[in-house]
């Protein structure tokens, strides 16, 4: 196998190369105006590594996947173009009135408690570029009101001389009957054919979001088209780079959803936050062939701080409305919780608590944190680790990124030592503190919200910043091991690798199993099973699309399941993909019914008040080779720790003095050496950083233990 994954973050560009049985990691910073710069730096390092020419590697490669967050800039940025949406008439206040919750999704959990004083996002689509078309379609799909197409030509030319560049269509019930919204297109095509307007898109909220709510699948399909336009041209320089290097084979796009497609077959929403979910994919993985059970993802890179859930049983924790900027969506996404506490996260001084907020405003990659000396003056965690003795400034990244240790202090003393009245080792030191509290309070609040305990699961700590606050974080969190999982600096550019081609369909039903008010269970099997076969042959013509083999197409049936009128929906994956009798019927209550005991505890199903689905999803899906990850379990065959390079003063939170620390290179990361910290470990990659008390155990593919001596307090 020949791979090279990216994954294109705020501030770095992780490189992971496969190349037969050898594994490279490499990195570079991420180059905002063109992505492609980055891409090729980090790619000529991983070269270098393989003493291979970068055409030669390109033209030898299956495949190249990204991982990127151009779609999550674009939205910070606000930069996309001015979009017009055409809605059913009587619904022009669906997208503004944002269901009374504009004000509040998206924001912090301090923010959403002042809400008097929170402020509605600027809209997408202002209330002017909204026009009503005189059409109805009612809940069953019938054609309540015909379409008045000379009133939607009207429309159009509106919208058209108000500047609109990409158009949305909006209509109520289409993902019942998409008539009406597929004759706009129509229309549209007719009026102002390609030769007029050129690439204007035109997006149907049908095609962008398969379920019911009105609002949710008009923020997917407005977010999409809004995104359209940076991806395009962003995703299609990157693929026109590669192409000129020698790369012959479609370019490969990570999704939210832990799947990947070709760049034609890629709805921009679809990217935003891959780069994450890569991380969690590479969990899933390593947790099964590592044997590790129930595993939390953690990603702490340069801007932000990721949680995901990698469940023993195989569960998967998926968002079906996710809150992506300041939007409800509809479109699945695999659970992720992400958290400002990354190494370039900023420092201010909070007067209230005469304390330190750390986050969620990030210096990137560009000025970057003060240290970097490109400009930055405020300081950020990674000034506060250099300050601390953690980082070593002439060999950081390898020695590609010089730290100034002056302007790092400059920043720290500039902002916040004079307002705590503190040195600058002491602020340094609650830096550190608070940014590890937030981590593993993110993390216990995510895993006790369903109903989990920190002491039951393996937390992996990746990221550029992971293995040099896994300890802190363990401390913090209270428990006593801790795993830098193998390729930890580069882990989820390795998890884009191993995410299989897929695509997910799905569509709102009204389908009863059984209705308490008769006593009587669902018998039109028939019904039931076109819309999962429809739904098959959706996945089947994209991934035949793009030269997937109709025979190694998988199919994996999923259904949103409640009781009674419960607002609360729990997904099942469904044992059986058609029903055929009543027996298949009630195997699948039986199987909700155990779902739902194991989730809310037993006892508190309810079948008596009726059992009901609302949406039927199929994931289509072509099983990919993936990266072998090692048995990482402790053998106990140690190792002494080897000769350390260097020695250097570090100072530890909870310690008054700077200890004495051996500092260990790249020969510590023979497997099964054991080293008691304190201690630092430099590799290419990455910092591993031992706080006293702990004890460092290194095991196969570079994979690293970190575990709580016996006489310390968990």
């Amino acid at each position: 196998m020949k791979r090279v994954s990216v994954d294109i973050g705020g501030t770095f560009t992780d490189c992971f190369v496969v190349w037969n049985h050898t594994y490279i990691e490499a990195k570079a910073l991420t180059t905002h105006h063109n992505l492609a710069l980055g891409f090729n730096e980090a790619l000529a390092d991983a070269c270098k590594q393989l003493e291979v020419e970068p055409t030669t590697l390109l033209s030898e490669v299956d495949s190249v996947r990204y991982a990127t967050t151009l779609g999550t800039n674009a939205l910070i940025e606000r930069k996309g173009p001015r979009i017009g949406a055409l809605v059913t008439t009587g619904f022009k206040s669906t997208i503004p009135l944002s269901r009374a919750r504009g004000y509040g999704e998206g924001l912090t959990e301090p923010e959403q408690m002042d809400i008097p004083n929170a402020q509605r996002p600027p809209p997408i689509v202002p209330i002017p570029m909204i026009r009503e078309v005189r059409e109805r379609v009612d809940y069953a799909g019938n054609v309540f009101w015909k379409l008045d197409e000379d009133d939607v030509r009207l429309r159009i030319r509106e919208l058209v001389d108000a500047g609109a560049e990409a158009l949305v269509v909006l209509f109520t019930n289409s993902v019942i009957n998409p008539a009406h919204e597929l004759r706009v297109r129509e229309i549209f095509r007719d009026e102002f054919p390609a030769h007029l307007l050129g690439a204007i898109p035109i997006l149907l909220s049908h095609q962008v979001a398969g379920r019911k709510g009105e609002y949710a699948r008009g923020t997917s399909t407005i977010m999409d088209a809004f995104l359209h336009q940076t991806m395009y041209h962003g995703l299609g320089t990157l693929e026109l780079n590669l192409r000129a290097q020698g790369y012959k084979k479609p370019m490969l796009v990570s999704h939210n959803s832990g799947g990947m497609a070709q760049l034609n077959s890629t709805d921009a929403l679809q990217t935003v936050h891959s780069g994450p979910v890569s991380g969690i994919a590479a969990s899933e993985c390593l947790a099964a062939a590592a044997e590790l059970g129930n595993v939390v993802a953690t990603d702490m890179g340069g801007t932000s701080f990721d949680i995901g859930i990698v469940d023993q049983g195989g569960v998967k924790h998926y968002d079906f409305n996710p809150v992506i900027d300041r939007w409800l969506v509809s479109v699945p996404m695999v659970h992720l919780v992400t958290l400002g506490a990354g190494g370039g996260s900023i420092a201010r001084y909070e007067r209230l608590f005469n304390t330190i907020e750390l986050g969620p405003q990030s210096a990137g990659s560009d000025p970057g944190p003060a240290c970097y000396d490109r400009g930055g003056s405020k300081p950020t965690v990674t000034d506060a680790d250099l300050i601390l003795g953690y980082l070593d400034p002439a060999n950081y990244a390898n020695g590609r990124i010089p730290l100034n240790p002056k302007r790092a202090r400059q920043a720290i003393e500039d902002v916040l030592c004079d307002e705590l009245d503190l040195d600058v080792v002491a602020t340094a030191k609650l830096m550190k503190k608070t940014v590890d509290s937030q981590m593993a309070n993110g993390i216990a609040t995510e895993l006790r919200t369903r109903g989990y305990e920190p002491k039951d699961f393996t937390i992996l700590a990746y990221g550029g910043n992971g293995p040099l606050h896994a300890c802190g974080i363990a401390n913090a969190l209270g428990v006593r091991q801790i795993l830098a999982p193998p390729f930890s600096s580069t882990f989820s550019a390795c998890g884009a690798g191993n995410v299989n081609q897929m695509h997910i369909h799905e569509m709102s039903t009204w389908t009863v199993l059984f209705n308490p008010s008769t006593k009587s269970f669902f018998s039109d099997y028939d019904k039931f099973n076109r819309s999962v076969e429809d739904l098959e042959r959706r996945g089947r013509e994209d991934l035949t699309r793009q030269g997937m083999a109709e025979k190694d197409i998988r199919y994996r049936l999923e259904l949103d399941m409640r009781y009674g009128n419960q607002r609360v929906q729990t997904a099942v994956v469904s044992n059986l993909s058609r029903l055929n009798s009543q027996r298949d019927v009630l195997a699948l209550m039986d199987q909700f019914h155990e779902s739902y005991g194991a989730r809310f505890g037993r006892g508190s199903q309810s079948p008596e008040t009726g059992v009901r689905i609302n949406t039927i999803r199929v994931c289509s899906y072509v099983e990919q080779p993936t990266v072998k990850f090692a048995k990482l379990k402790l053998d106990g065959n140690e190792k002494p720790a080897p000769a350390p390079a260097s020695t250097r003063k570090v100072h530890f939170v909870g310690h008054d003095t700077p200890f004495d620390t051996p500092v260990y290179d790249e020969a510590a990361r023979e497997p099964g050496t054991k080293i008691v910290g304190p201690a630092i470990v430099v590799t290419r990659a990455t910092t591993y950083l031992v706080e006293p008390g702990w004890t460092y155990h290194s095991v196969p593919q570079g994979g690293v233990w970190f575990i709580k001596d016996a006489g310390g307090k968990a």
